[in-house]
């Protein structure tokens, strides 16, 4: 036998490879470190962007401008350093960065001077002969205007593009649903404090004025309704994930045994859940906001149909299911059914001045449909078109209709290469949330999301508030990323 404490001096061919073992090893933790703080960096960007107003100002805009492209430029230069690939390359989502990029080159060429007094709109000649001097001409009316929503823009895809390429990890990916969850249970716990003892109220902004529904930390109620409607989604989606792991999965179990599961799980894990989604749906319900609400049922619908699309159980555990969402939402609605019921009565189903601005959009839109009048100009040219159909003393510095804004700012050619960037990915989601057979709640979520901001952008603008369209494109790119197997190699 040999000698145990003779030990043979390692060869230059094992220390070569230890030293590479290990500089993998700390290659592998500072790829993690960088991962991680990029990770805890989005997930509290997107915490504080409800917190000014719903990042409905200029200082929210300039620090979400400058925090989240940050954090991409950070987790470029980790990839670039370390020579790793994305975990989700371009090529799979090649169209709609292709719609994209036509979009974002279409809004430079609007700001810019190129196609002189050809392409230009009136308003710079009647300017130039008021002020009796040459000025620069452009197709944007207001060049200012299109400059700032085009880096709101580009704040709101850079958002996507890190939670597309941070959530392709799974367990991350589950992490950063049930932050979402919880930052949004925050907003609306604060907003039901704010409703009960500051009527409405938003301390440390005193020039906004205090509104009687729920709002939270948003000036419009509408537009807490959408947030609080991605909350509830998310929420709703976790809680069907908890319970379908913990309940019996075959025809086996009794209604008692799936009944003692399902309070035990309860328990343990999900009192959470339900508490959280109770507090929103209470908030959500509090606004008394028709779009929103309705929205948010909507996409709930979408919610447990995906859910039970993928799943083969008997027909008593769905009803189970289903009977407890409506259960949720019936004793939700007899605390402030009564508000939403006086909200229709006393301002019916929909709006006569919002059909009237749309269809003077619409004309507008007419009046140039390709070239447009500028990305985010809607308040500069809206008054150019009103008439007498609506009344003087109203303000109107939004359309009440993203679509038709979108259309109005880039032209329908443009503009639909815009929003069919977005309903391609959202289709992904779609995709992915009936095909993949395991961890398909990410995916699951962004769609039932999408329909959920699709439908309200017809008659509201809460996608144009910042804090909205930031967790929107968060909860996007998560779905987007889990919409593939997790064996699938998609990496660039």
């Amino acid at each position: 036998m040999s000698d145990p404490t003779n030990f043979a001096p390692p060869s230059a061919e094992q220390e070569s490879s230890g030293r590479s073992a290990q500089r993998l090893l700390i290659a592998m933790w500072r790829e993690s470190r960088v991962e991680t703080i990029v990770f805890v960096g989005l997930l509290a960007g997107l915490a504080w962007a409800p917190f000014w107003l719903g990042g409905n100002r200029l200082p929210a805009w300039g620090i979400n401008g400058i925090l989240f492209p940050s954090l991409a430029m950070l987790f470029e230069f980790a990839i670039l350093l370390t020579g790793r690939r994305h975990p989700i390359g371009l090529a799979r989502i090649a169209w709609p960065v292709f719609f994209f990029l036509v979009a974002i080159v279409w809004i430079f060429l609007q700001m810019s001077g190129q196609g002189g007094s050809l392409f230009a709109h009136p308003v710079w000649g009647m300017a130039a002969e008021v002020l009796e001097q040459p000025l620069d001409v452009s197709v944007s009316v207001n060049r200012g205007e299109t400059a700032i929503a085009l880096v709101r823009l580009l704040t709101a895809a850079t958002v996507f593009w890190l939670s597309l390429q941070l959530c392709r990890n799974r367990e991350r990916a589950h992490v950063f649903l049930r932050v979402i969850g919880f930052v949004v249970t925050v907003y609306a716990a604060y907003g039901l404090i704010l409703s009960a003892l500051f009527g409405g109220a938003i301390p440390g902004f005193p020039f906004v004025a205090p509104v009687p529904q729920i709002h939270s930390t948003f000036v419009n109620q509408n537009n807490f309704a959408t947030y609080a409607g991605l909350g509830l989604v998310v929420n709703v989606a976790l809680a069907l994930r908890l319970y379908r792991k913990e309940a019996p999965q075959d025809d086996a179990g009794s209604l008692r045994y799936r009944l003692s599961r399902f309070i035990e799980a309860t328990g343990q894990r999900g009192w959470f859940l339900l508490g959280s989604t109770l507090v929103i749906l209470t908030a959500l319900l509090g606004t008394a906001s028709r779009g929103g609400i309705l929205s948010a049922a909507l996409g709930l619908f979408v919610l447990v149909a995906l859910v039970f699309a993928r799943q083969r159980r008997s027909w008593s555990e769905q009803i189970e299911a289903i009977l407890l969402v409506t259960l949720a939402l019936v004793a939700g609605f007899a605390f402030f059914g009564d508000q939403i019921i006086g909200r229709i009565a006393s301002s019916g189903v929909t709006d006569p001045n919002r059909l009237s601005v749309d269809r003077i959009v619409v004309k507008a839109i007419m009046d140039t449909p390709l070239l447009g009048f500028g990305y985010g100009n809607f308040q500069d040219i809206f008054p150019m078109y009103r008439d007498q159909s609506i009344s003087t003393y109203e303000v109107w510095d939004k359309a009440h209709n993203t679509y038709l804004e979108v259309w109005l700012g880039l032209g329908v050619v443009f503009g639909t290469a815009l929003m069919g960037a977005l309903a391609w990915l959202a289709f992904q989601c779609f995709v992915g949330a009936v095909k993949r057979r395991r961890d398909a709640t990410p995916a699951v979520v962004a769609a039932a999301a999408s329909l959920l901001v699709g439908i309200h952008s017809l008659v509201d603008f809460s996608l144009q508030i910042e804090a909205i369209a930031l967790t929107y494109m968060a909860i996007l790119g998560a779905g987007v990323a889990q919409s593939e197997s997790s064996r699938a190699v998609i990496s660039d």
